[in-house]
């Protein structure tokens, strides 16, 4: 890829990001479609977000990702918010047109697509065990309530935290959330109800991916289990999981998917998805 005076940028924001295929994915991408761009990673400590978000703003950017653990924190920093993203209360993607910075979430939308093809099942009606209460796991219990799932259980290791989200949960949609103490039998009653189970913690996350974030005895046949973790692919939750005969679903897929639904809002056309998932599964 030629780089020129014209070169637009966009980049993820995160700490840390050693783990991180957004570069690859996307810098594939831009090249596919001749767009010239490029991608870059830039880990940003939580002291330093609001000055690198400033700085950005006065360079040749034309938007940026959002990942742990800025996707709350960055909206305070932004000129406008997508009303989905503000709903959700976390943002993933910035869109920066004439010196403006608007906030989007496509974590949800990305996870939604790759549940649903990968279960070739629709989430309404389904009861749903998260961990976690951070930026993701805002997204994807929003988009799941407002998609008519059943239940929405939250568990995470500040109850209150899972408490505010529940909250937040029931009063934009129907009371259909409910936290969970991180306790052995609280979390086992919620997850016998359920009928997916989602983690969306760092838990497993290279370089400590032989680490779960439950034990493997809580899991039961015939759940699906998701790891929105990508770096390993299979994770030890997922391993778990597969060894109970449990249908798994790989973090890959929703990397990709909200990756491209960025993709379309930076530069206003249709991602390579199929260039995307390449990119991605080749250096899994």
């Amino acid at each position: 890829m030629k780089i020129d005076g014209n070169t637009k940028l966009t980049a993820v924001l995160g700490y840390p990001l050693s783990h991180s295929l957004s570069p690859l994915m996307h810098n594939e991408a831009f090249k596919h479609c001749s767009f010239n761009c490029i991608y870059i990673p830039l880990e940003v400590k939580p002291e330093d977000l609001g000055a690198v978000v400033k700085a950005i703003g006065r360079m040749n950017f034309i938007g940026f990702n959002v990942t742990v653990p800025h996707k709350v924190e960055v909206m305070k920093y932004l000129d406008e918010v997508d009303k989905l993203a503000d709903i959700i209360g976390a943002v993933n993607t910035v869109v920066i047109k004439d010196g403006k910075m608007k906030g989007y979430n496509t974590d949800g939308i990305g996870f939604l697509k790759s549940l649903e093809e990968s279960t070739k099942q629709p989430v309404e009606g389904r009861k749903v065990f998260i961990l976690g209460a951070g930026g993701a796991c805002r997204a994807i219990s929003m988009t799941l309530a407002m998609n008519k799932a059943e239940r929405i259980y939250i568990c995470n290791r500040t109850y209150e935290r899972a408490e505010s989200l529940c909250r937040d949960i029931n009063a934009n949609f129907t009371s259909i959330s409910l936290p969970v103490l991180m306790e052995y039998e609280n979390m086992k009653e919620a997850i016998e109800d359920s009928d997916i189970l989602i983690n969306t913690t760092t838990v497993g996350m290279y370089p400590h991916s032989d680490e779960s974030p439950l034990p493997k005895s809580l899991l039961k046949e015939n759940l699906i289990v998701c790891d929105i973790v990508y770096n390993p692919k299979k994770t030890k939750l997922l391993k778990d999981a597969e060894a109970l005969e449990c249908k798994i679903v790989f973090g890959l897929p929703m990397l990709v998917y909200q990756g491209a639904e960025a993709f379309k809002l930076w530069t206003g056309i249709e991602a390579p998805v199929n260039v995307m998932f390449k990119a991605v599964e080749s250096n899994s």
